[in-house]
């Protein structure tokens, strides 16, 4: 039962919002009452920290099964950024600006867990696409790594409107793809962006 609520408060949360979402609302959506959810959660702040535990779990899981099917590394984030797409669509306002709006301890926890996540995650895609001779062999890494990471997450954190941040993000990508790729890599994002709806 424990396991269903998170996924409910999950669901709920990411389209609605993590502020407007009630323990009512999740209760009387799975037809249980509050009492059963309050025998597993001692509040709501506990249960939007496990369902961001789980929805993290998700994406990264995602994220995996993406890289295992060994695209190049250029089509590789442009699946991870459709996947992302796809994942937040039903969704209004963006989850991270809502979680640093209304619980910023939270928005701590999520975020300290990311960039440790993230940050491996871009760094072996820039290996790998150094390694195809999409991206320059002069990149220092690390420093792209952070560029791309700021980039990405400060539109995540202040865009309020899901849609506006799903637009930036594509920009953020054709942006940090153009500044590392070589002549073969241009043409791969190109063909990419001709693939992506905007």
């Amino acid at each position: 039962m424990k396991e269903k609520i998170i996924s409910k408060a999950s669901d709920l949360f990411l389209k609605l919002g993590f502020k407007s979402v009630t323990m009512d609302d999740i209760a009387c959506e799975m037809c249980i009452s509050k009492k059963t959810i309050y025998k597993y959660f001692c509040n709501k702040e506990v249960l939007i920290e496990e369902s961001t535990e789980m929805v993290h779990k998700e994406v990264h899981g995602i994220i995996d099964t993406i890289v295992a099917k060994n695209y190049n590394a250029i089509e590789e984030n442009f699946e991870i950024r459709k996947m992302f797409k796809e994942m937040f669509q039903a969704t209004d306002t963006s989850p991270l600006y809502q979680l640093k709006k209304h619980y910023p301890d939270i928005y701590q926890k999520v975020m300290s867990r990311e960039i440790e996540e993230c940050n491996l995650c871009f760094k072996q895609n820039i290996e790998k696409g150094i390694e195809q001779e999409l991206y320059r062999k002069d990149l220092n890494t690390d420093v792209y790594v952070k560029f791309y990471y700021s980039l990405i997450f400060s539109i995540k954190e202040n865009t309020i409107s899901e849609r506006e941040s799903t637009k930036l993000e594509l920009e953020a990508l054709e942006y940090h793809t153009r500044a590392m790729a070589t002549p073969k890599g241009i043409i791969e994002l190109e063909n990419q962006l001709q693939k992506t709806p905007q």
